[in-house]
């Protein structure tokens, strides 16, 4: 029974890794499409002004969802009244932030010292009132590992937000544009996600069942406002100290590096709590299961990110055009940073999955409160050096972040180093390879293409040559879940 229990585990860990890189992948294509096309017909001051307005969004969006979906998560059983308690609470705290930042609209405008700025927010974070309604329905996808709907929930969304964006700047509304798809995206989502979920809410409503919650919740609540803090704060201090087109630069190389990065995050977080949860009680096997998605993410993230700042000048002229190339620089650096995001990711989803949420608040704070201070230290000498600081600081707090694995977990450091650094030693010299190799080559496109095909065939074949787990494993599982078609059966 208990042999089955864990084949059942670890095939629902295989699909959701499976569907959330599907997933991700797809996004990630159809947002590079659809990211082109807006690139090409907007300007740098129409990003920079959307992104001033980011670290309100998705600061306010944390409040509202205020961690209920890993407190509902980390419970052992969950009632209809827990949902229940937590759709009202989350949509009446979406409406309640909504009237607050319609108000203050004027105020943010004043402070970045750009008038328009006033009805741009207050279009943009009607988002609020919509995405508070999804909170709840979400909580039971992800609690369920429901990824295949999520997957199909978010590509629909992105799909059509996309098409949206574009038409609104061919119609010429300019940074409109890409609040009109913003908002689109979060209204076709959470219509998904009520299709998906098998739990509606009901009246009367008791928020009594928050009270069991609350002590958890909150602590991923000051957490996921900081996090998003600590990721928005750049854009907010260049909206401040720079011009709207130096934001608007950063903008556009955040946005590249973050369609990278989050590709392994995203893919590997949504299964990473829920699956490592379930074996809290067997901490041997925990730390197995634990290794087991360490090297599968650094196996990953390592040579994608690297092999995105390899390729990232001929992929910028030619995918947005020349018009863009002042944000190279900078997503070369962010792709530093990038590579190291999921590792970090996984080790806070082993601290909550632990019930240690207010290890991963206070851990997230003080790097918080480091970034700024770094940043704005290091603001004088430009953009690039403010980058460069950051990327820095989070490579060493990787350090922090292990040192409570460790403590929980008990894996050592010796261990994690072994399970990381040879993905990122191999990465790291097979990108400075294809680098020299293709140094005599002079047309874009080929270059482009030839950087590509190598670095892919040379990782690969080191990978294989040196017999590694984990890409055998992967592709093994591939293999078991493609096609197969009866033969005996006369099709």
């Amino acid at each position: 029974m208990r042999k089955k229990k864990e084949e059942s585990l670890k095939e629902r860990t295989a699909n959701g890794l499976l569907w959330g890189g599907l997933n991700n992948g797809v996004q990630q294509l159809l947002s590079l499409l659809f990211g082109i096309f807006l690139a090409r017909m907007l300007s740098a001051e129409d990003y920079g002004m959307v992104g001033m307005l980011t670290i309100f969004t998705v600061v306010a969006s944390a409040i509202q969802e205020c961690g209920f979906t890993n407190a509902l998560a980390n419970k052992q059983k969950v009632s209809d009244q827990d949902y229940n308690a937590v759709f009202w609470f989350s949509t009446l705290t979406g409406l309640g932030l909504y009237i607050i930042l319609f108000l203050c609209a004027p105020l943010i405008a004043r402070f970045y010292r750009h008038p328009e700025l006033s009805e741009l927010a207050r279009f943009l974070f009607f988002g609020f009132v919509i995405s508070s309604t999804g909170v709840a329905h979400n909580a039971v996808l992800f609690r369920r590992l429901m990824v295949r709907e999520k997957a199909v929930a978010q590509m629909t969304a992105l799909a059509i937000s996309g098409l949206t964006g574009i038409y609104a700047a061919w119609l010429e509304y300019g940074y409109g544009a890409i609040v009109g798809q913003t908002l689109m995206y979060i209204l076709v989502y959470n219509v998904m996600l009520w299709h998906y979920s098998p739990w509606r809410p009901s009246l009367p409503v008791s928020f009594y069942p928050l009270r069991d919650m609350i002590g958890f919740s909150s602590k991923i609540l000051v957490t996921n406002v900081f996090t998003q803090i600590n990721n928005n704060i750049f854009a907010l201090l260049l909206g401040r100290l720079f011009s709207p087109a130096q934001v608007g630069y950063y903008t556009q190389a955040n946005k590249w590096n973050n369609m990278g990065h989050s590709l392994i995050t995203n893919m590997v977080t949504g299964v990473a709590q829920p699956v490592l949860t379930e074996v809290a009680d067997q901490p041997g096997r925990q730390l197995a299961v634990f290794r087991k998605m360490l090297r599968f993410t650094a196996f990953v993230s390592f040579p994608a990110m690297f092999g995105l700042a390899l390729i990232a000048h001929e992929l910028v002229i030619i995918a947005v055009t020349d018009k863009w190339a002042p944000s190279v620089p900078m997503l070369q650096l962010l792709c530093l940073w990038g590579a190291i995001i999921p590792l970090a990711s996984l080790g806070a989803n082993l601290i909550i999955s632990k019930g240690r949420s207010d290890i991963y608040m206070w851990n997230t704070i003080i790097i918080g409160v480091l970034q700024v201070a770094v940043m704005w230290l290091s603001s004088p000498q430009g953009v690039t050096a403010m980058i460069a600081s950051v990327v820095i600081l989070n490579a060493v707090w990787l350090f922090v972040w292990h040192s409570f694995v460790r403590r929980l977990l008990g894996l050592s450091l010796l261990n994690a180093l072994a399970d990381t650094l040879p993905f990122a030693f191999v990465a790291a010299g097979v990108m400075g390879a294809v680098y020299f190799l293709t140094l005599p080559l002079t047309n874009i496109y080929v270059l482009l293409l030839l950087k590509v095909l190598l670095a892919v065939v040379l990782y690969v074949g080191i990978m294989w040559l040196c017999r590694a787990v984990v890409l055998r494993d992967c592709i093994g599982f591939i293999r078991c879940h493609l096609p197969r078609h009866s033969i005996h059966d006369g099709r």
